[in-house]
């Protein structure tokens, strides 16, 4: 008699939940687990377009960073990006996974590389997109001009006007991507000024490219040629603070007409350019056709 055929997850199909006080929406999968860390203004549903464009095998796992839409702050004002890998580590904890591949976007990569860098053996591989390499600053120094404007601006101007203002830069020729620039800006909007101004002193003191280079793990990077807030200059400096010595320049896969929303403006691109850096990742369903309007 044949055995029963396995019903794969719905790659469509996320659940939110909180765990060791952090919300997170997860889609289920009997495969590899995937650890998905967003950006400063953003938060888990930047990756809901990203769901159904990887393998539904995959167990993917994208985190409400401390302070985002109902997960608990950290105590420190000034946090450091170590603080917030500590806490994806409590989530890993709460969840039972003891190593998971880890996506990092914009903030997410300083993270992303501070998770690697204190608990490497949690980190089954490191892909960085759109990294935010950080300005270096002292702990409790004066924030940099760009950074102090921010959390100006979001003061003056409140969450929904500051998201109108902001989203556009985030997609390439938003003119023609109405419908990402509205869900990178209902996203946006929901950002909690006090988790956010956390988020942002964490960014003043961080140092990718410092982390990189101290690293056991290669990271693969991901970047939209047209991104304007991390350009491309970023990813490569952070890529060359790899020691090639060690195992060979890391791998930067660049995603054409796609801005700093990358993996919201080109999801099939960006899951394809993941799927051949992380080849542990590929499963075997079939993936996708072709469909989406940056899909070469």
């Amino acid at each position: 008699m044949s055995q029963p055929q396995a019903t794969m997850p719905s790659r469509d199909r996320a659940t939110p939940t909180k765990v060791a006080g952090l919300s997170m929406l997860e889609r289920p999968g009997p495969g590899p687990a995937v650890l998905l860390l967003h950006g400063i203004g953003s938060n888990a549903r930047s990756f809901a377009p990203l769901f159904p464009a990887l393998p539904a095998e995959l167990r993917l796992i994208a985190w409400n960073a401390p302070g985002y839409l109902g997960s608990e702050p950290l105590a420190a004002d000034w946090p450091v990006a170590a603080d917030y890998a500590r806490a994806a580590e409590r989530l890993l904890d709460g969840l039972g996974l003891a190593r998971v591949h880890v996506v990092g976007h914009s903030l997410g990569t300083l993270i992303a590389a501070a998770l690697a860098e204190h608990a490497p053996q949690r980190v089954a591989s490191l892909t960085l997109a759109a990294a935010a390499n950080g300005y270096g600053c002292d702990r409790g120094a004066a924030l940099p001009p760009g950074v102090a404007a921010r959390l100006e601006d979001l003061e003056r101007l409140g969450a929904a006007a500051f998201s109108r203002a902001r989203a556009p830069r985030l997609v390439f020729d938003p003119a023609a991507n109405r419908a990402v620039v509205a869900q990178v800006e209902a996203e946006m909007a929901q950002i909690d000024p006090g988790g956010y101004g956390q988020a942002l002193r964490m960014l003043a003191s961080g140092d990718l490219p410092g982390t990189v280079a101290r690293l056991g793990h290669r990271p693969n990077f991901i970047i939209g040629a047209e991104d304007r807030i991390t350009p491309p200059d970023q990813t490569q400096a952070a890529a060359a603070a790899w020691p090639a010595a060690r195992d060979g320049r890391p791998e930067v896969a660049v995603i054409p007409r796609a801005g700093h929303a990358v993996h919201q403006q080109a999801p099939v691109p960006f899951a394809r350019a993941l799927l051949r850096l992380v080849p542990a990742l590929r499963g075997t369903q079939p993936l996708p056709g072709k469909g989406d309007p940056h899909d070469g």
